[in-house]
């Protein structure tokens, strides 16, 4: 599946037993090797009493994230295409709690994201000794990046399930993301690492954006970053609620009343299937470089 060209394997936790581990993970997302994606959603029975189910995200590099906004409107067409419930609205277990999705009449799902948060200990992010600057509610740090010459950006820095650390470029495209990206998701102020997002600001009312996530690097889309971005540029004064988001896989529309997030988007089958993952991982070849 796809949420705007952010791509997924979906997997069925509920109607099989089936543990997800890094190895497996890394294999089904290999792009020449295996299935190919961003990420790999399992969905499984809740834990929590009031969730209808839980699903846990794993990174192309087999790491476990805390949420991805993209892949939950998928997940909501997953659960109603498999038949697993007929539910609307549904209620999802992540890593982090609990958040509300709807499968909306034009086909486009609506996802409550849960609570931003705006304090460095979120992310964890160290701030000790970092210049900043304020602009409108939020405050902006200023990061150095061990660039030739070595340069500072300057970032928002916030929590929606996952951390995110968003600046505004003049123009997105132009943006050295491919540079920079891995500078700032690899920073070592970021403890559990971090998604670096690209905002460049065409309206109050439209972005366009690009971000270099943790464990995957430059997506199609993010919808997390998405969602981070406009609470970004609400508080900073130079964004009003709704915005629409411009990926390079298509367009979200994400709105914020200064707590909450809202986003809306699409959610897309690609194709369905089965897969002999152990079988797979022992037919991936090793990666290991070696000298003569």
């Amino acid at each position: 599946m796809h949420g705007a060209g952010n791509d997924f394997v979906m997997l069925d936790g509920v109607r099989q037993s089936l543990d997800m581990t890094p190895e497996r993970a890394r294999a089904l997302a290999h792009r020449q090797f295996g299935v190919g994606c961003d990420q790999i959603l399992l969905v499984d029975t809740p834990l929590h009493p009031e969730a209808d189910f839980r699903y846990r995200i794993f990174n192309a590099d087999g790491s476990e994230v805390e949420h991805c906004g993209n892949g939950a409107r998928c997940f909501v067409r997953f659960v109603h295409e498999q038949k697993l419930s007929s539910r609307n609205p549904l209620r999802a277990e992540i890593a982090t709690g609990l958040i509300t999705l709807e499968e909306l009449p034009d086909g486009n799902v609506t996802v409550e994201m849960g609570q931003t948060r705006f304090s460095a200990t979120d992310l964890p992010f160290d701030i000790e000794g970092l210049p900043t600057k304020q602009q409108g509610q939020d405050t902006l740090y200023g990061l150095e990046l061990a660039t030739t010459p070595l340069q500072t950006v300057w970032l928002s820095a916030l929590a929606i399930s996952n951390p995110h650390a968003v600046q505004v470029v003049s123009d997105v495209e132009a943006a050295p993301v491919a540079l920079l990206g891995p500078l700032i998701e690899a920073h070592p102020r970021f403890a559990r690492r971090v998604n670096a997002g690209f905002m460049q600001i065409v309206d109050p009312h439209t972005i366009y954006l690009r971000v270099y996530e943790r464990g995957a690097g430059e997506t199609l889309a993010c919808g997390t970053g998405a969602c981070a971005a406009v609470a970004a540029g609400v508080r900073r004064g130079l964004l009003e609620s709704p915005v629409r988001v411009r990926t390079h896989g298509g367009w979200l529309t994400v709105a914020f009343d200064g707590t909450q997030l809202r986003m809306t988007g699409p959610a897309t089958t690609v194709f369905s299937g089965s897969i002999d993952i152990d079988q797979l991982v022992a037919s991936i070849p090793s990666f290991t470089s070696s000298t003569t």
